[in-house]
């Protein structure tokens, strides 16, 4: 594993007609602001031709590299095994959309400059700096998830969903061998582990915009969502996770 200043991890599944142009705009970025940074496609057993995309960018830039899951494994699976995998010394995560701009990366990577062991991108605390709204009935269900992961799992963030986060590579060692959820709940168990561990977490506004593409079902995802957030608040009660950061 090289070791790198950035990590750069983009979880993948079906991407084939969106991560052409989202290799295109990172990698540049990175040459563009001369970052020692690696970036990290995780496959999660795509159909389509993502994976050929993804080498054949791999040809023309040494710094990409392709990681594969056994089978589609989900989100949550996808980001821990780029996070484990990664050399950065500190690690970011986007999805595979850009729905955050990666020209936003330097909000993230300022908050741990100064001093945070995590930042989150935050769509609610600026909201004017949203590009394209959610649909109403999005927003509602997102403030009840909200409301809910305050009572049950005590965190007090405006967005936890948001898919662009960054790590140090401490917090992120102690965090990601614990994460026990693999699909869309993955995000409150990181924040949940954050807290319970006593790493410092920055929310940060970030500019945004609404993927019409997106995969995600508030009723049938929000659903099982709750049943995770649920399952992570029994793993506390009966020690699954380590009491400490390893």
């Amino acid at each position: 594993m090289e070791h790198h200043t950035y990590s750069i991890i983009i979880p993948a599944y079906n991407e084939a007609a969106r991560i052409d142009a989202t290799l295109e705009k990172v990698l540049h970025y990175a040459a563009q602001h001369g970052w020692d940074a690696e970036v990290i496609v995780v496959n999660d057993g795509s159909r389509d031709n993502t994976v050929e995309i993804v080498q054949s960018h791999m040809q023309r830039n040494a710094t990409l590299r392709l990681l594969e899951n056994p089978g589609n494994r989900g989100k949550g699976y996808s980001v821990r095994n780029g996070m484990m995998h990664a050399g950065g010394e500190v690690l970011l995560f986007s999805d595979a959309d850009l729905s955050s701009p990666i020209e936003e990366a330097p909000r993230l990577l300022g908050a741990i400059a100064e001093g945070a062991d995590i930042a989150i991108g935050s769509r609610w605390m600026q909201s004017e700096l949203q590009t394209q709204r959610q649909p109403l009935y999005r927003q509602f269900f997102g403030r009840i998830f909200n409301l809910m992961l305050r009572l049950i799992l005590g965190l007090q963030f405006k967005d936890t969903q948001c898919g662009f986060k960054a790590f140090t590579r401490r917090s992120a060692q102690a965090i990601f061998p614990q994460q026990k959820i693999e699909r869309w709940g993955f995000d409150p168990e990181l924040l949940y582990l954050a807290k319970k561990y006593g790493f410092k977490v920055a929310e940060v506004p970030v500019a945004w915009a609404h993927s019409t593409g997106t995969r995600i079902s508030p009723l049938r995802d929000g659903t099982r969502m709750v049943v995770e957030m649920l399952k992570i608040r029994w793993n506390a009660l009966t020690g699954k996770y380590a009491p400490t950061p390893p």
